[in-house]
């Protein structure tokens, strides 16, 4: 890893480092990300920045305990990965960065007496890859529709597993009537996605959007949309389940005749 480093995130030093990415404070959804981290670092949350001393921030790995985690898991006991990237620049992408990262998890797992490392992955935007879990030792566990897999490595066998959460019953409970946009501070680029598809339902639809800004982990994992903190619900009808933008959201409107 020459010239590069991992750094270790706090309130002290985050601002330097950047936030997902972004290092302009006037970026939708930087200040929300600071906000949210803050309580997030009391409960035992790692985000750590990939560095290079030529190129700055290059990639980032967030993980907290699961029993905190903003995945609609059941974790207790182990560590849950939220976020793994890295390549800002495409000359550190495929250089092994990735499994270093993942590696600082799992040692920091096994040191804190966790029972191990989990992940929710899916191909495409937003989430990592279940691949490079599996070249690190995970393994798939259980699916989520529509295309999400919980992937872990148990640091013994002998331990219970990690399980997605059945929240189907939040669907006929809280959003059987409405378009409902469910969103959360943990990840800063849906701030202004959710301001663009609360625009477009109004203007091509004539649908007032409910924004539901999840408030802590428990309500994460309440989320009937696996990603956790993100989903668009129709009259009972899951339209999104990980984060899209305004086009996406007209183009899934007209597919269904609205």
């Amino acid at each position: 890893m020459k010239d590069m480093q991992i750094i270790d995130t706090t309130m002290d030093n985050i601002r330097e480092y950047g936030v997902c990415g972004y290092k302009d404070p006037k970026k939708p959804g930087y200040a929300e990300k600071l906000n949210w981290l803050q309580d997030r670092y009391k409960q035992g949350l790692k985000l750590k920045i990939l560095y290079s001393q030529e190129d700055k921030s290059q990639g980032m790995i967030e993980y907290i305990p699961g029993e905190y985690c903003w995945r609609p898991l059941q974790a207790k006991g182990y560590m849950v990965i939220h976020c793994l990237f890295v390549g800002f620049r495409k000359q550190y992408k495929g250089k092994g960065y990735a499994s270093v990262l993942i590696k600082q998890c799992l040692q920091e797992a096994k040191k804190s007496g966790r029972s191990g490392v989990a992940a929710v992955t899916r191909k495409g935007s937003f989430m990592a890859d279940k691949n490079i879990f599996l070249k690190n030792g995970f393994q798939v566990i259980e699916q989520a529709a529509p295309d999400f897999e919980l992937v872990v490595r148990k640091f013994s066998q002998n331990n219970p597993s990690p399980a997605f959460r059945s929240n189907k019953k939040e669907l006929d409970k809280k959003y059987k009537k409405g378009l409902y946009i469910l969103r959360a501070d943990q990840c800063p680029y849906t701030v202004k996605n959710v301001e663009e598809i609360s625009h477009t339902a109004k203007k091509d639809f004539h649908l007032t959007a409910q924004i539901i800004n999840l408030p802590g982990s428990q309500q994460a994992q309440n989320n009937p949309c696996p990603f956790g903190t993100f989903g668009i619900i129709l009259d009972g009808n899951i339209l999104a389940h990980h984060p899209i933008s305004s086009k996406r959201f007209l183009n899934i409107m007209k597919s269904i005749g609205n």
